[in-house]
């Protein structure tokens, strides 16, 4: 993801530690002015928030953007549904997994590529208590290594 002229804003780092990441998607944001200034100051939070399809279009819901101070009655809603701007086979094809196989759609990180705001979004599966347990130990483990292998060299 990290590509030229790309700025990351907020990322969801509890997703990674909860769900596997089966596939991944870049998203634009439908944003009201005030929002798009608050997301610039970093005053967003994906704690909490998923996607949804509704009426053939992508919307992502608990998405929490901070009203922007000098926005007046410019302001929205904190919480309000955000539409996703994706292509149509990527909906479908997000909705069938949903539905089919009892998967998730969760936003990894919100973004700045090249003065647009954009979303990456995921296809996941939850991961059951043993799954965590063995990534914190393999991750232990390799860490373990990684420092044995300094501490000789």
């Amino acid at each position: 993801m990290p590509d030229k002229g790309v700025k990351v804003i907020a990322q969801n780092r509890r997703a990674r530690h909860d769900y596997f990441i089966l596939e991944t998607w870049e998203a634009g944001i439908e944003l009201k002015g005030t929002e798009v200034k608050s997301i610039r100051l970093g005053k967003c939070n994906l704690k909490d928030c998923y996607a949804a399809v509704k009426n053939g279009e992508m919307f992502v819901y608990g998405m929490h953007i901070s009203p922007y101070e000098k926005g007046s009655y410019f302001n929205t809603d904190p919480l309000r549904p955000k539409r996703l701007l994706m292509h149509k086979a990527e909906i479908r094809k997000g909705q069938q997994s949903v539905m089919q196989q009892g998967l998730a759609l969760i936003p990894l990180s919100v973004y700045l590529k090249d003065g647009r705001m954009k979303l990456e979004l995921a296809l996941c599966k939850g991961k059951k208590l043993f799954d965590k347990r063995d990534d914190m130990a393999r991750r232990d483990a390799q860490r373990d290594i990684e420092r044995s292998m300094r501490d000789r060299n």
